[in-house]
């Protein structure tokens, strides 16, 4: 949840910017029997978002899952602007794990391809 948190104050942050957040949500713990709470998805309540649960791990498995020891969670990763998702994901400009810790790294990647775009 330090996650959803963290992007939440990033979107904050970043009121005028043209950035699209995609959050899937997907049983990793014992205690993720379903899909989130409302409580949960309001963690992110910035119309910017759009909140997905995924329980057949098919995202997880698109960027790399082999088994249950490879499921990619708690996971951020940014895209250059206009990339689209084909047969496999782009690659992304920046990413990392856990959000909390990569929330930085993000960060400075929004705001330089905020700055490229804008040249």
């Amino acid at each position: 949840m330090q996650g959803a948190s963290a992007l939440n104050k990033l979107l904050a942050e970043r009121k005028d910017a043209e950035i699209r957040v995609f959050v899937v949500w997907e049983p990793v713990l014992p205690t993720d029997l379903g899909a989130p709470s409302t409580a949960t998805l309001k963690r992110l309540s910035d119309l910017r978002v759009s909140q997905y649960w995924d329980k057949q791990h098919v995202v997880s498995r698109l960027l790399g899952e082999r088994d249950r020891s490879s499921i990619v969670w708690d996971y951020v990763a940014v895209y250059q602007p206009g990339k689209l998702w084909d047969q496999a994901p782009p690659e992304p400009a920046s990413s990392g794990v856990p959000v909390v810790r990569a929330i930085d790294k993000t960060r400075d990647e929004i705001q330089r391809l905020i700055q490229a775009v804008g040249k």
